[in-house]
């Protein structure tokens, strides 16, 4: 059983059964031969045939026949009198139509067999199979024709019901069956599988010390198949490093898994308890990019990959601008469980050759218009002057840059009404701290009319692009299309990208919020079985659940929902769910357990269910998405009742031994100067100092931490510090009500200095118990006494120290210590 939904995004529909046929191998089988990797398809023999019947097989021959045919794609194969079904033959569309229309869902795209064939392996022209899987998508998408949002539906399937507990779970140490497969891996990984290795690759799991390997080699071990253990995989079917026979090493590496199994016990979930029926991430419905508007993407990455060093532009439109990864991963870049890389040292980039970007400059200077899409996970608040998303040729020259300075997001363009290097920017402002270091949806758009402008998480931020629309017409068509850094290197960002999409269109504000509304990352809908508790056919409770990130899973907007339409609930109580993993209950996350509501036929709709919740959680991840096992067990449901309590204790999670913080920290921005202020008694309104603190504001620090402290925000403290007693000085009631009326006018020796120096100990530095008395004086300074003794002797050696000199050097011990760390730390 299937069903279409749609909550904000979705739809729900029933459906019918859709029969396909099994795409067969070219060899009379399920071949996992690749064809040579192609920037684009190799022509098929011209077209000499009938013209299309119909507007749809119109639509066929444009969006996806044209680029299928090809021989070093389907058309190889599936040509005119070649392996059935034909849906490639170049001497008939309306019959390829015929045959590709039983190998195609209509429905769900992603989920026809075509799809889901290339997807498995079956002749992918790209090193990478989910790659050729997405764009074969988007290639049906786009001749199924999208709704008239440009968006993709989504169906709900019927999952297969088993029961939770009946699995196998690591212990959270490393059981003493595992040392034969830990022998294994030091023997014939450690080449590269090792931190200290020559080729050092994640995850480490030929470590010499147990634990760390046995924490890294859990998710690459299955104990209740071994056999689909992904290190026997590896070995036996992908030939992957063997140290002998590929057959007999996988033999070997299942049978040590096996020995390892067989002394773990099977958990088993208390029977008395009120639980639902039991998923695996992938037995959910596939939710990812549900509904985006992509009808006028001209690049598309998705990140799928997960390895390798290529990022794969799966937009469907060629040439595809794919982008090397540049530097080590794990040490530059690494990529990011649920789809993502991330940009870790100023090595990393990932960059498109200037052949396939020069797509960028053709489709858009047709349409003298664009989008740039991403979802950012940003390192920090702190970085400057950062490339996010490039297309340029140097840090003077571009076409486009979306970047990143401290809080804001800036936006380069090359136009008419700008530079060659797309300034002056456009720049979220100061005040409203738009970029946070954390998941955001990004787009930046330019039209001829509104020229650019910037949208964070579906808003559109009123940052007004002061020069106005202009031309695309000086766009260079040999820059390159980069992410994380400039193409020469000099400006990193550090981060995560889960999707960068460019559109050869501004998209308006209600596509921009179906997107940012879409979601990112590998979702899916589980569907938890609970018609064996209440007395409604197909009753689901259904969250929406994703790979955040390499260490755990996010789970949201969990709703009550039948898949039988004529359903209804007439009065169900639900209190207190909780989310079970492995047949234990995880000691965080369990953010539904003071949940209590009814499900009532006023509050339910057959169309889209009824909403427990709108809060989220983090379940930690353990063995995997393709093997961590997830149920629900309830306080109550319906007329059944027993609180959850009796479940085995969760997998321990490896502690990570961070730095204690420091106990001290820095001032911000704003706090320097309103400290300056408050100290020299000058108004940080007056004209210079108002001109000095805008030009460095975004160079001081953004946060209190002691650790993100730069030599650059010094040299900025120090700028204001100087422009601030360079007020107070030369205004005389100021300097007098300052320093107490002193004879400033002559400095020429140690004594007459002290008119100075014991002002600014007194008011900027404060009075410290024990201080070291001044050489060869009897007055006692402290530390920073003695230091400003030391500049201000030094500046009055060369010349005499009375008059102007006498105040300019006053203002430069001044400087000095509004400027130290007595200012900015606190």
């Amino acid at each position: 059983m299937k069903r279409k939904f749609r909550s904000s995004v979705l739809r729900l529909a029933a459906l019918a059964a859709v029969s396909v046929l099994a795409l067969a191998g070219c060899s009379g089988g399920a071949s996992t031969e690749q064809n040579p990797v192609t920037s684009g398809p190799t022509a098929g023999p011209s077209y000499s045939g009938p013209a299309p019947a119909t507007a749809d097989i119109q639509a066929f021959r444009v969006s996806f026949w044209e680029n299928v045919r090809g021989t070093n794609r389907c058309g190889n194969c599936h040509n005119a009198g070649g392996q059935m079904p034909n849906f490639a033959r170049s001497d008939d569309v309306n019959a390829a139509y015929q045959q590709a229309s039983t190998v195609v869902d209509r429905n769900n795209p992603s989920q026809s067999t075509l799809v889901t064939k290339v997807g498995g392996g079956h002749n992918c022209w790209l090193a990478d199979s989910s790659a050729c899987a997405s764009i074969l998508t988007r290639w049906i998408t786009d001749w199924v024709g999208a709704t008239g949002t440009g968006g993709k539906q989504i169906e709900l399937v019927e999952p297969t019901a088993k029961d939770p507990g009946s699995s196998k779970r690591f212990p959270a140490t490393p059981p003493a069956a595992y040392a034969g497969v830990h022998s294994l891996l030091t023997q014939y990984c450690a080449g590269c599988h090792r931190t200290d290795a020559a080729t050092a690759q994640s995850p480490f799991f030929a470590a010499t010390d147990v634990a760390e390997s046995y924490n890294a080699a859990i998710a690459k071990m299955n104990l209740d198949d071994p056999a689909s253990s992904r290190f026997v995989i590896r070995l036996g079917s992908e030939s992957h490093n063997c140290w002998s026979n590929c057959a007999t090493n996988a033999s070997i590496m299942q049978a040590a898994i096996q020995a390892m199994a067989d002394t773990i016990p099977v958990t088993q979930v208390n029977s008395a308890l009120v639980v639902s029926k039991a998923l695996t991430m992938y037995d959910g419905t596939v939710a990812s990019g549900g509904n985006r508007y992509d009808n006028n993407v001209i690049a598309l990455y998705e990140f799928k990959s997960g390895e390798g060093a290529i990022a794969y532009d799966t937009s469907g439109v060629d040439p595809a601008a794919d982008l090397t990864l540049n530097g080590t991963r794990v040490t530059d870049y690494d990529w990011v469980g649920g789809w993502g890389v991330m940009f870790k040292t100023p090595m990393a980039k990932a960059q498109a050759s200037t052949a396939s970007s020069a797509k960028f400059q053709r489709l858009i200077s047709a349409t003298g218009e664009f989008s740039i899409e991403a979802w950012v996970i940003p390192g920090n608040v702190t970085q400057e002057d950062a490339r996010i998303v490039s297309y340029s040729g140097s840090t003077t020259a571009r076409n486009f840059t979306m970047g990143q300075t401290l809080y804001n997001y800036d936006f380069l363009n090359r136009s008419t009404a700008t530079d060659s290097n797309g300034t002056p920017a456009l720049s979220t402002r100061d005040a409203d701290k738009r970029l946070q270091a954390s998941l955001q949806h990004v787009v930046m758009t330019f039209d001829p009319v509104n020229g650019r402008r910037i949208y964070v998480n579906g808003e559109f931020t009123g940052d007004v692009d002061a020069q106005g629309g202009g031309t695309l017409g000086e766009w260079d068509n040999s820059f390159a299309f980069v992410l994380g850094n400039e193409v020469s290197n000099n400006r990193p960002w550090a981060g995560v990208l889960r999707l960068v999409a460019i559109h050869n269109r501004a998209l308006t504000l209600p596509q921009i919020k179906q997107n940012f509304e879409a979601g990112v990352g590998q979702k899916y809908f589980l569907l938890f079985g609970v018609s064996h508790i209440v007395n409604m056919p197909k009753a689901y409770v259904m969250f929406e659940v994703s790979q955040y990130d390499s260490a755990g899973y996010l789970f949201t907007n969990p709703k009550f929902i039948s898949l039988d339409g004529a359903a209804m609930p007439g009065s169900i109580a639900i209190k207190g769910i909780r989310i079970g993993l492995n047949g234990a209950e995880p000691a965080v996350g369990q953010a539904y357990r003071l949940l209590d509501t009814t499900i009532t036929n006023a509050n339910y709709s057959a169309a889209t269910g009824q909403t427990l919740s709108t809060v989220g959680t983090i379940i930690g991840l353990e063995d995997g998405p393709a093997s961590d096992e997830f149920f629900l067990c309830f306080d109550q449901l319906g007329s059944r009742s027993n609180v959850c309590s009796t479940y085995a204790s969760a997998t321990t999670p490896t502690p990570v031994n961070a730095p204690r913080p420091a106990d001290i920290g820095v001032r911000t921005f704003d706090q320097i100067n309103a400290t300056m202020a408050a100290v020299t008694g000058v108004s940080p309104n007056n004209a210079k100092v108002k001109a000095t603190f805008a030009n460095i504001r975004q160079s001081l620090p953004a946060t209190p931490d002691i650790q993100a402290f730069l030599s650059s925000h010094q040299t900025s403290v120090a700028q204001l510090a100087l422009q601030y007693c360079n007020v107070l000085v030369d205004d005389t009631t100021a300097r007098s009500a300052f320093f107490g009326g002193g004879n400033l006018s002559d400095l020429t020796d140690s004594t007459k200095r002290l008119a100075v120096i014991t002002p600014l100990l007194t008011k900027m530095v404060g009075t410290v118990g024990s201080q070291p008395a001044l050489t060869g004086g009897a007055t006692a300074y402290d530390s920073v006494g003695n230091a400003l003794e030391g500049l201000m002797s030094t500046l009055c050696t060369s010349s005499t120290c009375t008059g102007q000199r006498a105040l300019d050097v006053t203002k430069a011990a001044c400087g000095a210590a509004l400027g130290s760390a007595t200012i900015t730390v606190q």
